[in-house]
């Protein structure tokens, strides 16, 4: 273990406490008759697109607007949309209890999420994992704007350079690190595991699925 113990974790929700976004976006075109990249592509290449996704992840765009909006740049039907985008997402119990076994060893634990919304977060699972919570829709600024990385270090009563944080976006990381922040990319949990036992210096166990982890239809937060 690393010889000095950083005293915050931040994580994201989607892609890290449940399975990847982008596979649920896969399988949402397969299940719709449209190329299974069709989502990922529009979002990344597609300024209308990207304008719809701002809007709702600061807050400012309600949900019915943006199923509209998005549901005709797919050409799709809009109702119930984010629900179908995020049908096949799925917690993930190991992380989930990887954060339970941090904040047990005296570790700050906050989460730091982009919000398709803000009623997919289960309630009394937040309670359990985490000491601070910031969501994008909840404050109005979304990752990668620097000061939302702030304000999660301050919700945990730290510094960004007393924080580890978390997120399966590489994107996402460039400012927690040029604000003093390690980061972990978030590719299988195996590895986001070793690296936090170096930076935490917490004993993770032997994998472990004993946290409650909310429901997973309403678990659709990317």
């Amino acid at each position: 273990m690393g010889a000095e113990r950083i005293p915050g974790l931040l994580v994201d929700w989607g892609g890290v406490l449940t399975s990847n976004v982008f596979d649920a976006f896969a399988a949402f075109g397969e299940r719709e008759g449209i190329s299974p990249d069709a989502v990922a592509q529009l979002f990344r290449t597609d300024p209308a697109a990207r304008e719809l996704l701002v809007g709702l992840e600061t807050g400012r765009l309600p949900e019915p607007e943006f199923e509209q909006g998005f549901a005709a740049l797919l050409g799709v039907p809009p109702t119930g949309l984010i629900d179908r985008l995020l049908g096949s997402v799925q917690p993930e119990p190991r992380m989930c209890a990887a954060v339970a076994a941090a904040r047990s060893q005296g570790v700050a634990t906050g989460l730091l999420s982009n919000s398709w919304g803000l009623s997919g977060y289960p309630a009394a699972l937040l309670t359990e994992l985490f000491t601070g919570v910031v969501i994008s829709g909840s404050v109005g600024l979304r990752k990668p704007t620097p000061e939302i990385y702030r304000l999660a270090a301050r919700s945990l009563g730290l510094r960004p350079d007393q924080c580890v944080f978390v997120d399966d976006l590489p994107g996402n990381l460039a400012p927690a690190r040029d604000l003093g922040m390690a980061t972990v990319h978030h590719v299988s949990s195996d590895r986001t595991l070793a690296e936090l036992t170096e930076l935490l210096g917490v004993d993770f166990g032997s994998p472990s699925t004993a946290v409650s982890a909310g429901q997973p239809a309403e678990e659709r937060q990317p």
